[in-house]
């Protein structure tokens, strides 16, 4: 039996107070699941090959990608200033993200909509996607026959243990759809593994390059993007991206992408 691992980028911040700020309305959440034999023999060590290429990555300081610095040409991404070696490097990431093997899940949450429509109840707005989140990889799971865990990238000391709050009420009480039971059989861990970045690993990586373009997405889908470039990290990405997303019943919206209230 295949054992997946749901890696968790969050881009956004859950309170309700900053919904009128146009930089802060939108939250969500972008799960990539990725077979844990896959990503050792294949995707860790191309990504690895990739990194040492353009900027020097060894054993002993990995290089972690991380989508603002990368756009930023902040150290160690230096060398993305030269437009040739950013226009190779750029092709070469894209071909990867197109070749590797992974399914994504990205769940948005309009915090000003759902702040108007729920006057009186307001469901925390983290919890909230990340039910829709992990009730989807159940459901992954499920259609797999395999076993997973779900991993985040830890934010340090209150946040993370929201993240870890949020997931283990889910696997205590489920939701309208998933039974608690329901949760637990294909998950092998009750627990959410939380890694900070510098451990250098490769599907929060991904994660965290995929989130930003998942995201623009669901907003251009909604008419709701502001419509500045990025090229490389959204719109280029996004081209590839329908290749990856969950589907059930042939059908992405509602599964591997999902908007809400």
């Amino acid at each position: 039996m295949n054992k997946y691992r749901l890696y968790i980028d969050e881009t956004g911040n859950s309170d309700l107070s900053s919904s009128e700020d146009p930089n802060h309305r939108f939250l969500s959440l972008t799960g990539v699941a990725i077979e844990l034999n896959y990503i050792k023999s294949e995707i860790f060590p191309e990504l690895e090959q990739l990194k040492s290429k353009y900027f020097r990555s060894h054993p002993d300081e990995p290089v972690v990608l991380h989508r603002k610095d990368m756009l930023n040409q902040k150290h160690p991404f230096e060398t993305l200033g030269d437009e040739k070696i950013r226009n190779e490097f750029n092709n070469k990431l894209l071909s990867l993200l197109g070749k590797w093997e992974y399914t994504v899940i990205t769940v948005l949450i309009d915090k000003l909509e759902h702040r108007q429509k729920y006057t009186t109840w307001q469901f925390d707005t983290y919890h909230y996607c990340m039910m829709i989140l992990i009730e989807r990889y159940v459901l992954f799971l499920e259609e797999k026959k395999s076993t997973g865990d779900v991993m985040a990238e830890s934010r340090g000391g209150k946040d993370d243990r929201r993240l870890k709050d949020s997931f283990e009420r889910l696997l205590q009480t489920g939701t309208e759809f998933v039974s608690p039971e329901r949760f637990r059989q294909p998950l092998t861990s009750r627990q959410l593994k939380v890694k900070p970045k510098m451990n250098n690993i490769a599907g929060l990586q991904i994660a965290d390059i995929l989130a930003h373009p998942s995201r623009r997405e669901i907003l251009m889908d909604e008419n709701l993007a502001d419509d500045r470039k990025e090229k490389i990290f959204s719109d280029e990405i996004i081209k590839l991206l329908n290749g990856k997303y969950y589907q059930k019943n042939g059908r992405i919206n509602g599964y591997g992408k999902k908007k809400l209230p």
